[in-house]
């Protein structure tokens, strides 16, 4: 068993039983920390690693030996340069899983207090009496529904008339009218001048004039028929 093995086994379970555990806070923060120290470590080792590399440049062929030690040592950095970056990966992926962890316990602990608050507010409520009362809403939506549409149908006032006669009688008052005009109408005297030599004008003269007199009593008998109807229809 490594040391690390026996420390986190030790000390580490020891801890834990005393304290009951860490929190997920205080492991994230630990785990932040932990890459934060990384890191500075990354950036010492790459500036030793550059130091090497420059110095295995300035012995060159002149001094193999401290530039083949130059060298050794700036392999030893890159190589645990490559185990630290390993190990950043690893504590970033248990960091990450960690906070979804964190997360979705978060969620389910805020899912189940609406689960318990739905429940309480559900614990006063009868299927029942909600059945009844969307049947008793619907019946008076119905009922509201039939008043509104007895008010909007057109009230039978003066259907006890026969259409039949009220059209004849409307005819004959029509009849009245258009005798009581003709009988109005006077036409125009015989002038008393002697006729005129040629015939053909005088025909044509009385023949205008006779025109004239039945186009004005026509258009009297249609004004006399319209103003009945207007006020047969008021």
């Amino acid at each position: 068993m490594s040391k690390i093995s026996k420390f986190f086994k030790g000390g580490g379970s020891a801890a834990s039983k005393s304290r009951g555990g860490p929190s997920p806070q205080e492991a994230l923060a630990r785990l932040r920390e932990t890459e934060e120290m990384l890191s500075k470590k990354q950036e010492y080792l790459e500036t030793r690693i550059e130091r090497e590399l420059a110095a295995a440049r300035q012995y060159g062929t002149k001094n193999k030996r401290a530039a083949l030690q130059a060298l050794k040592r700036k392999k030893r950095y890159e190589k645990q340069l490559s185990q630290i970056d390993g190990t950043l990966s690893t504590i970033e992926f248990q960091r990450e899983a960690l906070e979804n962890s964190h997360t979705n316990t978060e969620v389910l602990k805020n899912m189940g207090y609406a689960a318990q608050a739905m429940k309480k507010v559900h614990q006063n409520m009868d299927l029942n009496k909600i059945d009844d009362l969307m049947q008793d809403i619907t019946e008076q939506q119905d009922v509201a529904q039939e008043i509104s549409d007895a008010i909007s149908n057109r009230a039978g006032f003066g259907d006890e008339f026969d259409e039949d006669e009220l059209m004849a009688e409307l005819e004959e008052l029509e009849q009245e009218e258009l005798n009581k005009g003709m009988r109005d109408m006077r036409l125009p005297s015989v002038p008393s001048a002697s006729l005129p030599s040629r015939p053909g004008k005088l025909l044509t003269r009385y023949s205008t004039l006779r025109q004239g007199v039945t186009s004005t009593r026509k258009r009297a008998e249609d004004e006399d028929e319209m103003k009945k109807l207007a006020a047969w229809a008021s």
